[in-house]
C-alpha cells in the first residue's frame, strides 16, 4: 500500500512539472521504479513572413502574406512614413495570414511590415510594402502597387548622370533612389514625381560614382525597387590660366597657358564686364592664343575655356584690353589694364588723356608690378611717365589717382627692403614728375613740361 501511495505522488509531481514548464521549453518526464528522466525541447522565434503585399482600397489597405508553419499569430507594424521598425505602431493577435486595415485617410501612403509570433516570442520583420487608400473612382484603374521598371541604365557626363528605363503601364510617376555607394534602398536619397521614363540627375560632383534604383508609383503606392545601376561623372579640364590681352590699331592679341588634354578652346567676349558663356563666342580655337581683329575703339572683355571629349571647362578669369585712337598698345595684369599713349606729351596732358579715357597715370604698388611695366612698356617704348609727383611738397611723392602709399626720395621696395625705387643719385631735384628711366626699372625725376609717352592704368 505504501508503494502505491508513493507512485501516485511521483505521478502528481510529474504532471505539475509539465503544466508549469516555460514558454520556451517542453519537459517530458518518465518514471521507473527508482529513477526519473526529463527531456527538454527549446522553441525559437520564426522567420519573417514572405510575400507581403498591400492593396489599397477606399479608406483601407488589404494586407496578405505567406503563412508561416508553427505561427500562433502575426503582428503588423505600420506608419505613414517609410522605415518601419519594431517600435512602430502595431496590430497584434492576427490569427490568419491576411488583414484589412480600415479607417484610413485616402491619398495618404501607409507603410507596413509583418512578423510571426509563436511561444518563443516575435520573429524578425518582413520587407516593407506601402499603399495609398483612394476613393472608388480613384481606385478604378489600379489597386495594387506595380512591378519595378526594367532596363534601367545610367550614363555619366560632366556634372550629371542621364538615366533611362522601360515605361511601366499604369504608372502615374516614378521615384528615383540614389546614393554615392552601392546598396541603394528606400531609405536612400530620393527624387520624386518623375513623369517620364528618363531623368537627368544634374549639379553633381565631377569624377564621382553615383548609384541608382527606380520604382513605379500609382494610386496604390510605391512599388518595388529596380535592380541597381551606377555611373561615374566625367572630369572636366581645368580653366586656362595666365590670360592676357594686348591691343593696338584695331587688333587685340590674346594669350593663355595651354591646358593639357585640350582639343580646342572657346573664347567669349563682350564690351561690358561680367563675361559668361551666354556672351558672343569664338569657337574651335586650336592654339593657346587668338588675334581678335577689325575692332573699333573701346574696351573689350574676354574669358576662355578649354574643351575635350568630356565637355567644356570652367571659364578663365576675365581679362580685357582697350583700343583708342590716342593709344598704341595695351596689356592686362592682375585684374588691371595698362595702355601706352600713342604720342609723347607733357605730364599734365598725359593726366588729361588718362582721365578722358576713364583711367589715370599708373600707380605702382609693388616691385613685381614695376618690373612687369618695365618689361612690357619701358623696354619697348623708352622712358615713360608714371603717375607720381612731388609738386605739392618737395621730396614727398604722391600718386595721380590719390591712392597708393606716398613715398620719399629714399624709399625702397618693401618686398626686399633694399632696392631703391629711384635710380642711383636720383631724384636730383631736376623736376617734380616721375618717369621709369632705365630698363632696370628705376625711377627719375624730370621737368613736368618735358614730353614723353605715358602709361595709363584702368581698373577692371
Amino acid at each position: 500500500m505504501k508503494h502505491l501511495i508513493f507512485d501516485i505522488l511521483i505521478l502528481f509531481v510529474s504532471f505539475s512539472i509539465i503544466s508549469c514548464s516555460s514558454e520556451n521549453s517542453i519537459a517530458t518526464t518518465a518514471t521507473t521504479d527508482n529513477s526519473t528522466t526529463t527531456t527538454t525541447t527549446t522553441t525559437t522565434t520564426l522567420s519573417a513572413p514572405s510575400g507581403l503585399t498591400a492593396t489599397a482600397g477606399d479608406g483601407s489597405v488589404a494586407l496578405a502574406w505567406t503563412a508561416n508553419s508553427g505561427a500562433s499569430s502575426y503582428t503588423v507594424y505600420w506608419g505613414t512614413s517609410t522605415g518601419i521598425t519594431s517600435s512602430s505602431t502595431t496590430l497584434s493577435n492576427i490569427s490568419t495570414n491576411s488583414y484589412s486595415h480600415t479607417g484610413l485617410s485616402n491619398s495618404t501612403t501607409y507603410y507596413y511590415k509583418v512578423a510571426t509570433v509563436n511561444s518563443a516570442g516575435t520573429g524578425t520583420l518582413s520587407s516593407e510594402v506601402s499603399a495609398a487608400p483612394a476613393s472608388s473612382s480613384d481606385n478604378s484603374s489600379s489597386t495594387t502597387t506595380l512591378s519595378a521598371p526594367s532596363g534601367l541604365t545610367a550614363t555619366g557626363a560632366a556634372g550629371q548622370v542621364a538615366l533611362d528605363w522601360t515605361a511601366v503601364s499604369g504608372a502615374s510617376s516614378y521615384t528615383l533612389y540614389w546614393d554615392n555607394s552601392t546598396g541603394v534602398s528606400i531609405s536612400s536619397s530620393s527624387i520624386t514625381s518623375i513623369s517620364n521614363d528618363n531623368y537627368t540627375h544634374s549639379s553633381l560632383d565631377n569624377g564621382t560614382a553615383y548609384y541608382y534604383k527606380v520604382a513605379t508609383v500609382n494610386s496604390a503606392g510605391t512599388g518595388t525597387l529596380s535592380s541597381e545601376v551606377n555611373a561615374t561623372t566625367l572630369v572636366l579640364l581645368a580653366a586656362p590660366d595666365n590670360v592676357s590681352a594686348s591691343g593696338s590699331s584695331g587688333t587685340i592679341t590674346l594669350n593663355w597657358n595651354a591646358v593639357s588634354g585640350a582639343a580646342s578652346y572657346i573664347l567669349y567676349w563682350d564690351n561690358v564686364s561680367g563675361i559668361t558663356s551666354s556672351d558672343t563666342a569664338i569657337l574651335s580655337i586650336t592654339n593657346d592664343n587668338y588675334t581678335h581683329s577689325s575692332l573699333s575703339d573701346g574696351t573689350y572683355y574676354y574669358k576662355v575655356a578649354a574643351i575635350n571629349d568630356n565637355g567644356t571647362s570652367a571659364l578663365s578669369a576675365e581679362f580685357s584690353s582697350l583700343l583708342a585712337s590716342n593709344l598704341q598698345g595695351s596689356e592686362t595684369n592682375s585684374g588691371h589694364t595698362y595702355a601706352i599713349t600713342s604720342s609723347a606729351m607733357t605730364f599734365a596732358d598725359a593726366q588729361a588723356a588718362a582721365a578722358a579715357l576713364g583711367g589715370y597715370l599708373t600707380t605702382i604698388n609693388t616691385k613685381a608690378e614695376n618690373d612687369w611695366l618695365t618689361a612690357k612698356f619701358e623696354v619697348n617704348y623708352g622712358d615713360i611717365w608714371i603717375g607720381a609727383t612731388d609738386t605739392a611738397s618737395e621730396g614727398t611723392w604722391v600718386w595721380d589717382n590719390g591712392t597708393g602709399d606716398n613715398f620719399t626720395s629714399s624709399s625702397v621696395w618693401p618686398s626686399d627692403n633694399t632696392t631703391r625705387m629711384f635710380c642711383s643719385s636720383e631724384p636730383n631735384n631736376s623736376g617734380d614728375c616721375a618717369q621709369i628711366y632705365q630698363s632696370s626699372g628705376c625711377w627719375d625725376d624730370t621737368t613736368c613740361s618735358s614730353t614723353k609717352l605715358g602709361i595709363i592704368e584702368f581698373n577692371q
